[in-house]
């Protein structure tokens, strides 16, 4: 006989931090928060300092996922061109998902506004390590100035799955091809 294992409310608190502030934005409220983890405020206190340290620590929990869905594996054999282009081929396809309100560690930055917060710190983290990506990728493929289109490739992200995210614009055949012409003018086969 199998019994399922009830997440441990750390694990709730994870996922309910996870699922809200996606939905709702990082103002959620403790007791929101509470409520959907079916976890009391004196629990949630026991296991993160702040709701900011949830918030940090869900984001973290969140990344590894988030980009092993996002990047192409490492020894996948791809160009580095093709390589840069699976990312925004990713980010269209999920932008087609009704659910779809954006990066949620481009969002975090932006509600935050405030760099010391420990969510923001995880979040500018995982956008750095993009960032890195498309420079060592455009590095690789031999493009004039990598860290350039390395930053221009983020804007990029940034800039459509935002858009995507408030519904302001469909990105199926505008996100690839955009980014197509900035790695033909950066120089990368």
């Amino acid at each position: 006989m199998t019994t399922e294992v009830k997440p441990s409310p750390r694990e709730r608190l994870l996922d309910a931090a996870a699922t809200l502030a996606y939905q709702r934005g990082v103002g959620v409220g403790i007791e929101a928060l509470c409520q959907a983890a079916g976890v009391s405020k004196r629990s949630m206190y026991q296991l993160f300092e702040s709701k900011g340290e949830l918030l940090a620590a869900s984001l973290e929990r969140g990344a590894a996922a988030y980009t092993a869905w996002l990047l192409p594996t490492a020894d996948d054999g791809s160009s580095h061109r093709r390589r840069i282009l699976h990312v925004f081929e990713q980010v269209e396809a999920q932008a087609a998902v009704p659910e779809y309100q954006g990066c949620r560690y481009l969002a975090v930055q932006i509600e935050l506004k405030d760099p010391s917060h420990p969510a923001s710190r995880v979040a500018r983290q995982v956008k750095e390590d993009l960032a890195g990506f498309f420079r060592a990728e455009a590095e690789q493929g031999g493009a004039g100035d990598p860290d350039l289109l390395a930053r221009q490739l983020i804007l990029v992200f940034d800039g459509a799955s935002a858009r995507a995210g408030i519904g302001a614009d469909d990105l199926t055949g505008l996100v690839t091809p955009t980014v197509g012409t900035l790695l033909d003018a950066a120089g990368l086969p």
